[in-house]
């Protein structure tokens, strides 16, 4: 299924995975969910250095919900905008 996995690999992760229970995977999902976060987080604060705390969560929800639903949430983005 994945393209940039061995085969083998693969096999031993999916074991692991079905030999979960419910919530051990339900902390797997968050735990993935958090990191995924903290890295779009520091992409952002490499991108935008001066940006402080609210400016990076503001530019967070913009690429969590896209930028027109960030706008009716959280109002305007600063500039520059987070995609170009």
């Amino acid at each position: 299924m994945l393209t940039d996995t061995h085969p083998d690999a693969e096999r031993v992760q999916i074991e692991i995975l079905r030999g979960m229970d419910s919530l051990q995977k339900f902390k797997f999902i968050n735990d993935m969910i958090i990191t995924s976060r903290e890295l779009v987080l520091a992409g952002l604060r490499d991108r935008f250095p001066l940006a402080g705390d609210g400016e990076l969560r503001r530019r967070l929800a913009t690429v969590l919900l896209g930028p027109e639903m960030a706008a009716k949430v959280y109002g305007p983005e600063p500039g520059p905008p987070t995609f170009r």
